[in-house]
């Protein structure tokens, strides 16, 4: 039986262009990693429920370094704590969501970190966007809202809520307050009372600060006769008094002499 030409070249195509299938699949990445996001409780109104988001690592090159949330319409920053993320990443709120990172997780692990949130709001869903940053500055951002039952190419985590419960009501957040207060400020000292003194001004120096202290307003002379100057007023005071009374002596031995000559004369 004859085989047409046509049959010969179909038989010489097919293992050609299944070959080449084979090539294009080996090449090709592989498919996009997505976000997902699971609750303790997804239900409308629950209270301290515990939200864990997991980011599937994409990057043959670097591992994941941070983790950026955007929190869904009717959760505030204020109202979500930390509860578990990978080993020595930390938290920190901003403005609509929070970031957690650290040090870069090794290539092809996933990120897994869990929040507290105080209370889901009254809805059917929470879209929570998440941007992923890796360590060699690559970010995948998977913020697009699944609408009308198409998945987009990069769909943000959707959580679905159940109805609450009959008598759920919004519970007001109240912060807890620290455990240990904070140190309280040291008493003030009663040389502190003092107006501060001026600190534009130079501090003098030890010497100036001995010669410039006033002097006191009842000056009182010492015992041992020091050379203060209290001291050397009565010093002087002392020696005119000394001067008069030798002027004094002087004159009574001048009165007493004459004295004895007139008598010898006599």
């Amino acid at each position: 039986m004859r085989t047409s030409p046509l049959s010969r070249a179909a038989r010489r195509t097919v293992p050609a262009a299944a070959a080449a299938l084979v090539a294009v699949l080996a090449l090709a990445p592989p498919a996009a990693a997505h976000a997902h996001v699971e609750a303790s409780e997804a239900r409308a109104l629950a209270t301290n429920v515990t939200v864990t988001l997991t980011s599937e690592a994409e990057s043959r090159k670097a591992g994941l370094s941070a983790i950026q949330v955007m929190l869904p319409e009717g959760i505030s920053p204020g109202t979500v704590s930390l509860k578990q993320a990978p080993k020595g990443w930390r938290f920190a709120q901003n403005q609509g969501g929070y970031v957690v990172g650290g040090k870069p997780l090794p290539t092809g692990t996933d990120a897994v970190h869990s929040i507290v949130v105080h209370q889901l709001p009254d809805a059917k869903r929470l879209v929570f966007k998440v941007m992923e940053t890796y360590a060699d500055g690559q970010v995948a951002r998977w913020i697009e809202v699944p609408e009308g039952g198409a998945e987009p190419e990069n769909p943000a985590p959707v959580l679905a809520l159940k109805p609450k419960v009959p008598d759920a009501r919004p519970v007001p957040f109240r912060p807890t307050a620290p455990s240990t207060p904070p140190p309280s400020a040291p008493a003030r000292s009663t040389a502190s009372a003092d107006p501060a003194p001026d600190t534009d001004a130079p501090a003098p120096a030890a010497s100036d600060s001995i010669a410039s202290a006033p002097a006191a307003a009842t000056p009182t002379p010492k015992a041992d006769g020091g050379d203060g100057d209290d001291g050397g007023g009565n010093g002087a005071l002392v020696a005119v008094t000394a001067g008069a009374l030798v002027v004094a002596a002087g004159a009574g031995g001048g009165v007493w002499y004459l004295r004895r000559r007139r008598a010898a004369a006599s």
